[in-house]
């Protein structure tokens, strides 16, 4: 793997994701210039990476961001041809598994086909721009565990049928076009960062209003599915060790550990001394149409080509989103007081 000089310049979809912030981090760290999409809306949604942010009136920014949408093929050319990119990552997507089921049409245009704008914008421009796609284990769907890059895909949503397209297309475009494209099948991976609505932080947010008197029930769908869980700042240094690589290739990036939601619900819960079964209700509208049962990824390949291992598994992870959750509430709470106290 080479070490990137200090002139290189990525650009990240899905900046203001959970992952689009902490990979921002990381190459921030390595001397890269990073720019950063953001969809255009009358409120700002850039909370993830606000503390990395700076003005870029000020001599020596190097996060820049525009406004794009993976939906503009038109502008994403343009963005390509001004910022010549070496790297770029498409995290970018309607990431929600359930939401998908509500939101086909959508999921399958932002998800599906903005990974081939982006793939044709890069090839209109000539460069030899790196491409990293963010593809998913829900592309595995109901194929039985252990996973691993040679498993055959059985999506069961959506959300896994547009994410199998853009992995498709993805090899398709290096094979057919020699770019430097690369997928990412990366397994559930989560931290506090994580949307509210995504079951593991649903659950750790949940578990510190229980704990806090500000909440008494948590309503969930199935308990008994199984996830790979790991930890999304030890992920995000996978995808750029993939684009370190001489030649491209596709990786599953795992844990190869398996525990149920209700495992990580009983972790959870008995972090802050409480028991799951008192507060947890059950919720048909929070199941899905097809089920997922078992997703565990091997990421053998990764570790072995890569030099990556995954150092957090879920029942730390478990932990450390309830506390961050917990700190959260306690800022809030302080804010409450304050607001309260100068009014």
């Amino acid at each position: 793997m080479t070490t990137p000089p200090e002139s290189k310049r990525a650009l990240i979809t899905g900046i203001t994701g959970q992952d689009g912030s902490y990979l921002a981090e990381l190459l921030l760290s390595k001397g890269y210039e990073v720019h950063g999409l953001v969809r255009r809306s009358s409120t700002f949604n850039t909370g993830r990476i606000d503390h990395i942010y700076v003005d870029p009136h000020t001599a020596g920014a190097s996060l820049k961001l525009h406004f794009a949408d993976l939906t503009d093929g038109s502008r994403l050319v343009t963005l390509i041809d001004s910022i010549q990119p070496h790297e770029v990552y498409n995290l970018a997507a309607q990431s929600h598994v359930r939401v998908s089921f509500d939101e086909p049409e959508f999921t399958g245009d932002s998800t599906g086909l903005g990974t081939i704008r982006l793939l044709e914008a890069i090839r209109a421009a000539g460069s030899t721009t790196r491409f990293y796609q963010a593809s998913s284990s829900e592309m595995f769907g109901a194929t039985p565990p252990p996973q691993n890059e040679d498993t055959p895909f059985y999506p069961r949503s959506p959300y896994g049928v547009a994410k199998l397209y853009s992995y498709w297309i993805t090899r398709n475009y290096r094979e057919a076009y020699g770019i430097f494209a690369t997928n990412g099948i990366l397994f559930n991976h989560e931290s506090p960062r994580r949307g509210e609505t995504f079951v593991t932080r649903k659950i750790t947010r949940a578990v510190a209003r229980i704990k806090a008197g500000l909440q008494s029930e948590l309503f969930m769908g199935n308990l008994d599915a199984v996830r790979d869980w790991g930890y999304a700042p030890e992920y995000v240094d996978a995808m750029w060790r993939m684009m370190q690589l001489d030649e491209p290739t596709d990786f599953v990036v795992a844990t190869n550990t398996a525990y149920t939601v209700k495992d990580f619900l009983q972790f959870s819960f008995e972090h802050v001394g409480l028991e799951w079964e008192k507060y947890v209700r059950f919720d048909e509208r929070y199941l899905r149409p097809t089920e997922v049962d078992a997703l565990i990824g091997d990421p053998a390949k990764a570790q072995e080509l890569l030099g990556w291992t995954p150092k957090i598994l879920t029942p730390r992870l478990a932990q450390i989103m309830v506390d961050a959750d917990i700190a959260a509430l306690e800022i809030e709470g302080q804010r409450h007081v304050d607001t309260v106290q100068y009014a």
